[in-house]
């Protein structure tokens, strides 16, 4: 496959790129991640990330490695997204190498998986174990990579040098390893909204960027004149502290800037809030979720359509760049509510007011504002319920 030669849009330049690490001053800075709270990331950021490359000699595939065309990896496999990734890709009948972050409940289902498959191979990972996220892609054609802290950690300026960090590792690895030919990078749509100026009747494509400067200094608390249910008050009035914007730009654009320093052809799927069980109003994408209701911006996706996003756009040869991914806009009153309800699951007697929500918050009918053509035009061709043999897969994935 070729690399792609930009991204879309992307405020990027290829001719200011850093030197290659091959030899150059940088394999030897230690770096202080903390000074990219105060950079918006653009080529200059490599230099302050942590983890240099190793010697190339110590990382790339030994030469007997087998290139198999049919095996990729999915990265963090131990999430819900992980987990589906790592059955959709056996269903089409890929070797899957299911790298896990951690042992919490969805390890389970892999360890289940492991011992119904024989195509399914389990690794410990660890985002700042370089060896052993080169372990788990070595002899892989593809990696599926995503990057979510637990549901109950918030993210904050820790977590956004960690995630930058991370996302530095895994692509990094990808580009040593000499069997790699695509990298499916999972982003968020907060990584493309938060912007300071920016009128509302534009709308938003995949060329937009979030601004990290101004996604860190709104920390004002919206005025709340109603007496809510704390917990639907966070969502849709938190305290602006965009840290889950923050991290997914960053961490975006770090690996975009690499990626393309290095020659890895990658690909970012840009999603909207994912539906899964364990979503709460706490969550951190919700942050400024009352603006992003307001702006037609605010969405969400499902994990299946997720998922095909991620497959299809790995197996389409003219897929490039950045893709927005969502099956669901909340612009409507009664969609918020629905929406303010299932993120409250514990409340077994909802307020009397919570079927007023709309007229409380005086919420409005909005238009949408952001699009994903780019994405529905690679799943018409995309068909979910096939089984992918070897030899077409080798077709589809031609160069």
């Amino acid at each position: 496959m070729v690399a792609p030669q930009g991204v879309p849009g992307a405020k990027l330049d290829p001719a200011n790129k850093p030197p290659s690490a091959a030899g150059s001053e940088s394999d030897n800075v230690t770096g202080d991640v903390a000074q990219l709270r105060n950079l918006d990331c653009g080529w200059d950021c490599l230099q302050f990330l942590c983890v240099p490359p190793l010697p190339l000699d110590s990382v790339m595939a030994p030469a007997f490695v087998h290139r198999d065309r049919n095996a990729v990896c999915v990265m963090d496999a131990s999430s819900r997204l992980g987990v589906s990734l790592v059955i959709r890709l056996l269903q089409r009948g890929y070797t899957v190498h299911a790298a896990a972050y951690s042992r919490g409940k969805h390890r389970v289902s892999l360890e289940r998986l492991l011992a119904e498959n024989r195509r399914l191979r389990l690794f410990d990972a660890d985002p700042f174990d370089y060896h052993s996220i080169v372990e788990a892609v070595r002899g892989c054609s593809g990696l599926f990579y995503a990057f979510d802290p637990p549901q109950e950690e918030p993210y904050d300026d820790l977590v956004v040098d960690v995630e930058v960090r991370a996302a530095h590792n895994a692509v990094e690895a990808c580009a040593q390893v000499e069997t790699m030919e695509r990298v499916i990078f999972t982003s968020s749509v907060t990584a493309v909204v938060w912007q300071e100026h920016r009128e509302l009747a534009v709308e938003f494509d995949e060329r937009e960027w979030s601004e990290p400067s101004f996604c860190r200094k709104n920390k004002n608390t919206a005025s709340i004149n109603v007496a809510a249910d704390n917990c639907l008050t966070k969502m849709l009035f938190a305290i602006r502290q965009l840290w889950h914007a923050v991290a997914k730009t960053l961490a975006e654009k770090t690996a975009w800037a690499l990626a393309m320093d290095r020659g890895v052809d990658m690909i970012s799927i840009n999603a909207g809030l994912v539906m899964v069980p364990e979503l709460s109003a706490n969550s951190s994408y919700l942050k400024g979720a009352m603006e992003m209701y307001n702006a037609g911006v605010l969405v969400t996706v499902d994990v299946d359509f997720l998922v095909d996003a991620h497959v299809a756009v790995y197996e389409s040869a003219e897929a490039y760049g950045r893709y927005l991914c969502f099956n669901n806009v909340i612009r409507r009153p009664p969609d918020a509510t629905k929406l303010a309800e299932m993120l409250s699951p514990d409340v077994v007697h909802p307020p009397a007011w919570l079927a007023l929500l709309p007229t409380l918050y005086e919420l409005k009918v909005e238009e949408q504002h952001i699009q994903n053509k780019k994405l529905n035009k690679v799943l018409m061709d995309f068909d979910p319920g096939r089984q992918v043999d070897e030899q077409e897969l080798n077709r589809l994935t031609m160069d």
